[in-house]
């Protein structure tokens, strides 16, 4: 049984969908994006297929259902959703370009158009081959690596929301949609006490039970989602919500083996690992499974996907902004529309036409250039806007860099802290099995003293003090062990504590970045918009000059000709 998504994404070049009429399609969006056709509708928003008019780069777009504009909680989950994903910038995460409100208020999101399909579609059909699934592995825990780090928790980990794209070289690259719920430290609380959004069958116990959801809470999803992957089906099945959250609470999950004996013994153990109910008896982090799985493919060979951070990634950046040329197109129509109408008042009246038409050919005359110039500083803003959002994903690349590397380091110190922990565990068990047989052997010998009173020396006393020094020795031995391992414990918990304060030292960092570059794109879009609303408005203008212009000349049959390159000329 699967529960609808909130919000449907089809990033699909298919010709199964069918297009829907809507009124947005082929109008214009801040300036920069014409609607081109509707690719995907849910209950939250809409999403189009878009063109971004300065680059010709295809983006979806999408933007939320006006009945929706006006629901805080709903808003803020829209913005929530650019703003956590936009500032991961992952290739394992769905690219974010740009976000805004439309003319009318709504808010928009633009994302990179993907093509593919959704992992839930391929789990409905079946297992994976052990391979394919170990990739996709991969390359979901990655992404959910560099999400951790940032301190963002996406909350609603599943199929739907794991997308497959297929890369040029036949591997399918994994995408992670919608941190629509995600949960972000830097971001206020946006649900209510008690409150519980994600979906059931992916849900982790500790989140069922209304606590404050951490990392690990992920990592149990990641579990379900892996065990389906495995196997085609929940690690636990339910007729409705209420039983779902009571198995996720006290059932243990079936053995993936018992249902595809192909799975390896190393990943089902890590599938049960993920899938523990207490959150401390799970892996530590998504990098510690992503280091499992990484294992686990040079075992079974598989070719390992690499991560295309920096030369690829921005070669595909400058391929997509490469900003088009000033439209001089404009200025030489314009230039060849004036000599027709030129034309027109030369054959109509002759060398003295009336001051009226003179005097609107000349008012055409001067709009023309305003509204070249006008529409070239736009270009020359986009321009400059581009800019920006390169330097804005470059710096967030940056800090992804060094926050992975950071992470990968704080994963091996928690497990280091975990072994010392499992370690001082048994130490201590040992010290008090010490100390217990050391107060046995004590009774021994005040049991042997208080028999010979101190008068008569016996050998069984002898016996007992010489058994309780040995004993004695085992427990100093055990103590002094217990103390070397508290002291390591103690040692790799401050490592621990001061990689996670470079960590949020770099979060702070990002988030100044994105603050400023947030500023800059701000101060550069409102000059856009004024841009093009003072050239539409010049258009407007012109449109009724020219209008005025033509209307008492069309009656004229020997102007037919010029009238009809005109035609031909707006056509082009």
């Amino acid at each position: 049984m699967r529960y609808p998504n909130e919000a449907v994404y089809c990033f699909v070049d298919g010709a199964d969908l069918v297009p829907l009429r809507d009124p947005r399609i082929g109008t214009t969006v801040a300036g920069r994006y014409v609607i081109d056709e509707v690719i995907g509708e849910g209950g939250m928003a809409t999403v189009y297929r878009a063109t971004q008019k300065l680059t010709e780069r295809t983006v979806a777009m999408k933007i939320m259902n006006a009945s929706l504009a006006r629901e805080a909680v709903v808003r803020e989950r829209f913005r929530r959703e650019a703003k956590n994903a936009q500032k991961l910038s992952h290739p394992n995460i769905i690219e974010i370009f740009d976000q805004g409100e439309t003319e009318d208020g709504t808010a928009y999101i633009v994302m990179e158009m993907l093509k593919g399909h959704s992992l839930a579609e391929v789990v409905s059909k079946g297992p994976l081959e052990i391979h394919r699934a170990l990739l996709l592995m991969i390359q979901t825990a990655r992404g959910i690596a560099r999400a951790h780090d940032l301190d963002v928790i996406h909350r609603d980990l599943k199929p739907e929301n794991i997308f497959l794209v297929q890369a040029e070289e036949g591997v399918e690259f994994v995408k992670l949609l919608d941190f629509g719920i995600a949960l972000s430290k830097q971001d206020s609380r946006l649900t209510g006490a008690g409150e519980i959004f994600g979906t059931p069958q992916y849900m982790a116990p500790e989140r069922i039970t209304a606590g404050e959801p951490g990392p690990a809470a992920d990592l149990y999803s990641l579990g379900v989602v892996f065990f389906e992957i495995l196997t085609g089906q929940l690690p636990f099945d339910a007729p409705d919500i209420a039983t779902f959250f009571n198995k996720h609470l006290k059932e243990p999950p079936r053995s993936p083996r018992s249902l595809n004996n192909l799975v390896p013994v190393p990943l089902e153990d890590l599938v049960l690992r993920l899938l523990a109910k207490d959150p401390k008896a799970r892996p530590v982090d998504a990098h510690r499974v992503h280091a499992d799985l990484l294992e686990m493919a040079r075992d079974a060979d598989v070719a390992i996907p690499s991560v295309p951070e920096s030369e690829a990634e921005a070669e595909r950046t400058i391929r997509n902004i490469r900003p088009r040329p000033a439209p001089r197109v404009a200025v030489e129509r314009w230039a060849k529309r004036m000599q027709v109408f030129q034309q027109m008042l030369g054959q109509s009246y002759g060398p003295t036409p009336p001051r009226e038409m003179s005097g609107l050919l000349q008012r055409i005359g001067e709009l023309v250039p305003r509204i070249v110039a006008s529409r070239a500083a736009s270009v020359d803003e986009q321009r400059v806007l581009g800019t920006i959002e390169e330097k804005g994903r470059e710096g967030r690349q940056r800090f992804g860099f060094a926050v992975d590397a950071l992470g990968l380091d704080t994963s091996k110190a928690k497990d280091e802290v975990r072994v010392v922990e499992a370690h001082l565990a048994t130490v201590r068990e040992r010290t008090e099995q010490a100390k217990a047989r050391f107060l046995s052997a004590h009774d021994e010998i005040l049991r042997w003293e208080g028999r010979s009173g101190f008068q008569e020396p016996h050998g069984d006393l002898a016996q007992a003090y010489r058994q309780a020094s040995i004993v004695v020795d085992a427990w100093v031995k055990a103590r002094e062990e217990e103390r070397k391992a508290s002291a390591l414990l103690e040692q790799n918990e401050r490592a621990v504590t001061d990689l996670e304060f470079q960590i949020q030292a770099l979060r702070a960092a990002l988030a100044a970045h994105e603050k400023e570059n947030e500023g800059e794109r701000g101060v550069c879009e409102k000059q856009m918009i004024k841009l093009g609303k003072q050239a539409d408005q010049l258009e407007a203008e012109l449109l009724t000059l020219a209008t005025r212009f033509c209307e008492p000349l069309r009656a004229r049959p020997e102007l037919s000709p010029l009238f009809q390159e005109l035609e031909a000329d707006v056509a082009a």
